[in-house]
């Protein structure tokens, strides 16, 4: 017997997701808060953790944790759903209204994960290409929306890996415009952009994704969407019970209590990501694309793997293979660290350039 000739079809060839794994290197690959969880956070985590909570499953719905979401994005908790990340709720989603003989539309280039769990989930991915600039080709989105087997779409804005965001009369002229849903993922909307949450009070095939990831809870992984109490009754469906364990529940709540301090930190990052793109526009034969989010794609005159395999050995970290077309073959992306990583990462990088 063999165990490859039980595997379903459609996943046979699926590459798996693996993340580069490096020892005693400086991480700015994986767009995540470079600062320091804070300490006195961490405390008022512990501080509000007993030993029934190590014992007894998780509360299944995240009254709590919905009721300062529910606050903290003037959304009602029943329009709520929580995740371990978001990449939880993308493959929930595409459980609920994709599975085989059904569509998902994606502009490309994108966040991998899309088509990853389409692939898993049966979906038939369908990516649309993005024009020089990495913006959307509307009329071309439209049409593979509208098409009748189309269920879903997705759409990051700020995107990753490109870092640029889409205009919200964009959103707005997509969403109206098709009988389908549409997934706004807004995981870095921390750092740039507008969000596409006003437009939830108009539109019930929108549904807005966001994580706790990019701003500091990364190792606990808690996401949520926002959407239509229909939307969200039919997710809760298929939903896995007690999928957010009690500690990211409440670390989840202390960011929130706490939001003034992580917001200083986004402040920071930001300042830091346009310190960044300056110092990367001074090197020549470099191209930066504009981001708002916090990391920074761009380009480099000589082979990117060998850039990158040269950073690793001085122990820095970032992001190569993202792709083969709009250039993105000679591209890296380097996620914004603290000044001190920033300041190592651009003098190294000028040493493998020159």
């Amino acid at each position: 017997m063999r165990i490859h000739d039980l595997v379903r079809d459609d996943i046979k060839n699926l590459v798996p997701y693996e993340p580069h794994l490096f020892k005693n290197v400086i991480r700015m690959d994986a767009n995540e808060n470079p600062h320091l969880f804070p300490q006195e956070v961490i405390n008022s985590i512990f501080a509000g953790i007993s030993g029934e909570d190590f014992i007894r499953y998780p509360d299944p719905l995240g009254m709590e944790l919905k009721a300062k979401i529910s606050a903290f994005t003037g959304q009602s908790p029943e329009n709520i759903v929580l995740g371990n990340g978001s990449d939880e709720l993308i493959q929930l989603i595409l459980q609920t209204f994709g599975g085989p003989g059904r569509r998902m539309v994606i502009p490309a280039p994108t966040f991998s994960m899309y088509r990853i769990h389409g692939e898993i989930t049966g979906t038939i991915p369908v990516e649309v290409p993005r024009d020089e600039k990495f913006g959307l080709v509307t009329d071309e989105m439209l049409a593979q929306m509208q098409h009748p087997d189309t269920r879903v779409t997705f759409i990051a804005t700020p995107n990753n890996p490109t870092g640029n965001c889409v205009p919200i009369h964009q959103i707005r002229k997509l969403v109206q415009e098709v009988k389908s849903l549409l997934v706004v993922d807004e995981a870095y909307i921390d750092f740039g952009g507008e969000t596409s949450l006003p437009l939830l009070r108009e539109y019930p095939n929108l549904i807005i994704l966001r994580t706790f990831s990019k701003i500091g809870l990364a190792g606990l992984r808690v996401g949520y969407l926002v959407a239509d109490r229909e939307v969200t009754s039919e997710l809760s469906k298929a939903r896995q019970p007690y999928n957010v364990n009690t500690v990211s529940q409440k670390a989840a709540c202390a960011v929130i209590d706490n939001w003034q301090i992580f917001r200083e930190q986004i402040a920071e990052i930001s300042a830091e990501r346009e310190r960044l793109v300056q110092g990367l526009q001074a090197m020549p034969g470099v191209k930066v694309y504009p981001s708002q989010a916090n990391f920074i794609l761009f380009s480099v005159p000589v082979s990117p793997d060998e850039v990158h395999r040269r950073l690793v050995e001085d122990g820095i970290l970032i992001r190569k293979g993202l792709g083969s077309t709009h250039g993105l073959a000679s591209c890296l992306r380097v996620s914004v660290g603290t000044k001190q990583e920033n300041d190592l990462f651009l003098a190294k990088l000028n040493e493998k350039l020159v």
